[in-house]
């Protein structure tokens, strides 16, 4: 999954950072690597943290819009880009928010919009899922789930659907998928290898 998501990254990139004057022409595949490693850690993130309605309403969602910077997932993932852009890239505040705002929201777009296109394989929600979890979403309907987020099991009315055995297990998988990659240098060290 990292190598398709870093392509994708790569086909946003050109005005955010290749055009850019701010980010040097050396530093373009690190600062291309440096998105990528923020949207896989991110979302690994979220679902450590127990929030899988966020991570699968944002990558479930039929269209693209819900990548926006309004959102709480994508609003994260944002926030840690600008703090690597600020911290590995010395870029000053403005230019890091600029960069992120431009190049984050469209990647996810993309992604949203190539998860839920029948016709691409290059990504699948259970594929993404399961490479951020270790395998822990296998052999689950993820679709049927994502059915009854936009309110088709909500038996009681309430707007919610009990997702607390998805978000358990999901937590614990991304949880011990990240523990392991810890050790072995993490999403970082797998996108070291890919940028070679």
């Amino acid at each position: 999954m990292l190598e398709q998501l870093m392509d994708l990254v790569r086909e946003h990139a050109q005005a955010p950072v290749i055009d850019n004057p701010a980010v040097p022409n050396e530093q373009n595949e690190a600062v291309i690597g440096a998105a990528t490693e923020s949207i896989a850690s991110s979302l690994q993130q979220e679902l450590a943290n127990g929030n899988t309605e966020g991570v699968l309403s944002l990558l479930g969602g039929q269209s693209a819009d819900g990548a926006s910077g309004s959102n709480p997932v994508v609003n994260n993932i944002s926030n840690n880009f600008i703090g690597t852009l600020l911290e590995k890239f010395n870029l000053d505040k403005g230019a890091a928010t600029q960069i992120a705002a431009s190049l984050i929201p469209s990647v996810l777009g993309s992604l949203v919009k190539k998860t839920n296109d029948p016709g691409n394989s290059s990504f699948s929600l259970d594929g993404i899922l399961n490479s951020l979890t270790g395998g822990s979403a296998q052999g689950i309907n993820l679709q049927s789930i994502l059915g009854s987020l936009s309110g088709g099991l909500d038996k009681n009315g309430d707007g919610k659907v009990d997702l607390s055995d998805l978000t358990s297990l999901l937590s614990n998988g991304a949880q011990q998928q990240q523990q392991n990659q810890s050790g072995g240098g993490g999403i970082g060290g797998l996108l070291k290898g890919l940028l070679g």
